[in-house]
């Protein structure tokens, strides 16, 4: 079992290594983020332990300085974290048969792990259960290390945090540029653009995400059956 495990280790830690570069950049500046808005280096720390969202990180330290409004802050971290329905019904298959590590691999989806879990091809000696497994670690403890590593030098360097919001844009396009690379026909793509597109037109920029969401979901439940024949799920 132990060998198992090994050999699930280093199978996926080349899978991570350039995850671990883009993660220690922004969690040390969130981790200095945090610093220079009045936060020790605990809050970084246990937040990232946690929480484990990056855009939903950098958002809270503006709602810990808010006033209280609970109602608020969970629409708004429900509409930040929706995408991760998605991730969890393309998942289902996958992570079918893992066990208990299936509590963790929920938890600890984000948005390169599932990239690399959905995508990795996987050695047939390899268990997929702990590659998954070892996968989502790897990432976790990157974007944990770095949190506290920033926080813990923000107090010694100024950080510009202009332009992060670009940076996690650039990261979904990269996503979906991969996506598009192994669908066959793009229906998923196509869906989701469409829909996307037509729910900004129709309830604006602040308040098309949800909508977007519903009804997306239900289009993809709709045609699950002529999508998974084309290949692209």
């Amino acid at each position: 079992m132990r060998g198992n495990k090994v050999a699930a280790l280093k199978a996926a830690f080349p899978h991570t290594i350039p995850i671990f570069a883009g993660f220690w950049f922004l969690g040390i500046t969130y981790g200095v983020y945090m610093n220079v808005s009045g936060f020790s280096f605990w809050y970084p720390l246990i937040m990232s332990i946690t929480i484990f969202g990056g855009s939903l990180e950098f958002l809270a330290v503006s709602m810990l300085l808010s006033p209280f409004a609970p109602l608020e802050t969970f629409l708004v971290s429900l509409m930040i974290q929706a995408r991760h329905l998605f991730y969890g019904i393309a998942m289902l298959d996958k992570y079918a048969g893992t066990g208990l590590k299936k509590l963790y691999l929920i938890f600890g989806m984000c948005d390169e792990s599932f990239s690399i879990n959905y995508s990795a091809e996987v050695p047939e000696n390899i268990d997929r259960g702990w590659f998954m497994f070892f996968v989502t670690l790897l990432n976790h403890i990157y974007w944990v290390s770095g949190a506290a590593l920033g926080g813990l030098l923000g107090s010694l360097i100024e950080f510009n945090t202009e332009g992060l919001s670009f940076v996690m844009t650039a990261m979904f396009v990269v996503i979906l540029l991969e996506q598009l690379l192994k669908e066959r026909r793009h229906y998923t793509a196509a869906i989701g653009l469409v829909v996307s597109a037509a729910c900004l037109v129709g309830f604006g920029a602040d308040s098309f995400l949800l909508p977007a969401m519903g009804g997306i979901l239900l289009l993809l439940t709709a045609f699950r059956g002529p999508i998974e024949k084309a290949g692209d799920v």
